[in-house]
């Protein structure tokens, strides 16, 4: 069965193995539960004349529910073979590179049009996003009239960014033809993985799957350019453990075997320095012996404390996983060997506190220090911060409901009633038990809602009438109440303001932008005077823009008085580096209120999972601006 694109066939495989529910299917598949619902429609449109179709269960999410098994099991057995020709832009794009990096004639965009089914203007368009792709190996293409287009650069580069495009594929689109064919078919792959692991496992080296994974891929990669009579200018032999070195020496001869040819010194050296970089240290570190990781793994604790007022300094665990890590990623720092981190924009998500720690910390540590350290090498060491944290603070802020419990009878009747609350309930906060006359006197209910023996003509707050022992029934409409997610519309409540909204019709640059909003907050008390400095600090290091147009520009360190964010809709859009923010919100948090304020990033997660950035563009007030944010909050 051929699908109309490819989520269409990744939901469908993700649907035949679990029951899920849209929100979870919004998160993996980065959409919005509404284009969900659209994908489901449009898969039981198609399983129709297959006997199954995804029905919603009521409390657990989508399931797979077949009707007649003959036809489903027929559709089962029936063989998808891959597409071979690229259909989307970024199919391509790493075709493109694919072709470039394994071609050792030139290529013209006139043939590949005609094979590809594409025109020559669509290829020149992606041809850009290859480019920029390859600059980041110092590699580059070289147009000659008449002859076409070649790559230039170092052995060592090609190699390295083929093994990352193909590790990348790898692990995105497994079923890519990239995989199944050429440099990793299947008979080679066959003969490598067992030599890598009987290797790896004598000389003792310890290396997580991802890691030989690569390895292999990188030995695949060398076996082709070897073949095709690229050989590698010496890197220089790697100060490593013996083990490393013993294995390396090992590869070389056995890669030589299968290339039936002697290999280099070149080519084991660069092997050792490959291996470790990705080896997984033994957690000894009286046996490490490595100074520069010792500095940073101090640095970067010392800096934590001091500008966050975080203790990490006596987790000895945590200081153990540095300075592991950190050796590795020094070497690979020093080679200029790049590693993907396949869950970096999860990492920025899931621990933006322990991001913007690390980020700055590493920032300072690089004004010192030769090294410049990728996102991805910073992904990395957010994780063993971001643990750290947990294991010793209470990072994740939960606003729970609060409750007035009114009830006229005796306070033992009363504690009564609370402890059955909150037996069910445990994140129930009940504020104060009230008798009826001093409801009747209030003005106005603070908390969330109120809980009653009796019945009560209600105020501002809702009203759940409970016997002295609830009923299930009664306990369920209250779980109504108290299941709410109060957290992120709380934040809104408390963090937003109409005086902190600005609609940008104007065309403005980024840094007159921050000037504008920083004198703004400075001049009502939310920052002091070095708050501006900071912002744009913190942008040159590393882009703020979170993606689809959604930017989150902020200070180095916790250096706000109060905190507030300042909405920015810009519908002509502000340049952001090399794309464009239409949404931006600025973020003034101090040290006081981080933990709490940090659920604001939960609503800028939101925004971007539920597509809300032309929605909210199209705000021209803040209550338009509020409803649509409430909207996403409350997508049902």
């Amino acid at each position: 069965m051929r699908f109309p694109n490819q989520r269409l066939a990744q939901l469908f495989t993700a649907l035949q193995h679990e029951t899920l529910p849209q929100d979870e299917l919004a998160r993996r598949f980065s959409v919005s539960t509404r284009t969900v619902r659209t994908d489901i429609a449009a898969l039981n449109a198609l399983l129709e004349q297959h006997g199954a179709q995804f029905v919603l269960m009521r409390g657990a999410g989508y399931q797979l529910q077949i009707v007649d098994t003959a036809r489903f099991e027929a559709l089962q057995q029936q063989s998808s073979t891959p597409l071979q020709v690229p259909r989307t832009s970024s199919e391509r794009v790493r075709h493109l590179l694919s072709r470039f990096l394994t071609t050792t004639w030139s290529l013209r965009l006139d043939d590949l049009s005609e094979e590809w089914f594409v025109s020559r203007a669509t290829l020149q368009g992606d041809m850009a996003e290859v480019r920029e792709w390859l600059s980041r190996y110092d590699l580059h293409i070289e147009t000659k009239p008449r002859h076409g287009m070649r790559l230039f650069g170092s052995e060592t580069a090609i190699r390295t960014c083929l093994t990352d495009l193909l590790w990348q594929i790898g692990q995105e689109t497994p079923d890519s033809p990239l995989l199944s064919s050429g440099i990793l078919h299947h008979e080679l792959v066959q003969q490598l993985s067992p030599l890598l692991q009987c290797c790896f496992h004598r000389h003792v080296i310890r290396l997580s799957d991802e890691a030989e994974r690569y390895l292999l891929i990188y030995c695949a990669v060398a076996l082709q350019r070897i073949g095709k009579g690229f050989s590698l200018n010496d890197p220089g032999a790697e100060d490593v453990g013996e083990e490393v070195r013993e294995a390396a020496r090992e590869l070389t001869m056995r890669l030589g075997l299968l290339a039936q040819k002697r290999l280099s010194q070149a080519e084991e050296n660069w092997l050792r320095v490959n291996i470790a970089a990705r080896q997984i240290q033994a957690l000894v570190p009286s046996t490490l012996n490595a100074d520069d990781a010792d500095a940073l793994a101090d640095f970067l604790l010392s800096y934590i404390h001091t500008h966050y007022t975080y203790q990490l300094q006596q987790d000895q665990q945590l200081r153990s996983d540095l300075l592991t890590h950190i050796k590795s990623m020094i070497t690979r720092v020093r080679y200029q060997i790049h590693i993907p981190n396949p869950l970096l924009s999860s990492i920025k998500q899931h621990y933006p506190l322990a991001w913007d720690m690390t980020l700055a910390a590493v920032s300072s540590w690089s004004k010192c220090t030769p090294y410049t350290l990728s996102e991805n090498e910073i992904g990395f060491l957010v994780l063993h911060i971001g643990v750290g944290l947990e294991r010793h603070y209470d990072m994740g802020y939960q606003r729970h409901p609060r409750v007035l419990l009114v009830c006229d009878s005796a306070p033992s009747t009363q504690r009564m009633i609370e402890a059955l609350l909150l037996r069910r309930y445990p994140q129930l906060v009940v504020t104060a038990c009230s008798s009826q006359r001093d409801y009747e006197l209030r003005n106005q209910i603070e908390e969330d809602f109120v809980v009653s023996t009796v019945r009560l003509n209600e105020k501002n707050a809702p009203v759940v009438v409970v016997s002295p022992f609830p009923t299930d029934f009664q306990l369920e409409q209250l779980g109504k109440l108290v299941l709410i997610d109060r957290t992120r519309p709380y934040m809104l409540e408390k963090y937003f303001a109409a005086g902190h909204f600005m609609l940008l019709e104007q065309p403005m640059t980024q840094q007159a932008l921050f000037q504008l909003l920083c004198d703004r907050l400075q001049a009502e008390g939310y920052v002091t005077a070095d708050f501006y400095a900071s912002v744009v600090e913190r942008e040159a290091i590393v882009s703020t823009l979170l993606g689809d147009g959604i930017a989150l520009p902020h200070s180095l360190g916790l250096l706000a008085q109060k905190t507030a964010v300042y909405t920015v809709i810009a519908p002509q859009g502000v340049s952001w580096g090399e794309e464009t923010a239409s949404v931006i919100f600025l973020l003034a948090i101090s040290k006081r209120e981080y933990e709490e304020a940090m659920a604001i990033y939960d609503l800028f997660v939101t925004f971007l999972r539920e597509r809300a950035m032309p929605r909210l563009r199209a705000c021209r007030d803040f209550t338009s601006f509020k409803r649509v944010a409430m909207a996403c909050l409350n997508p049902l």
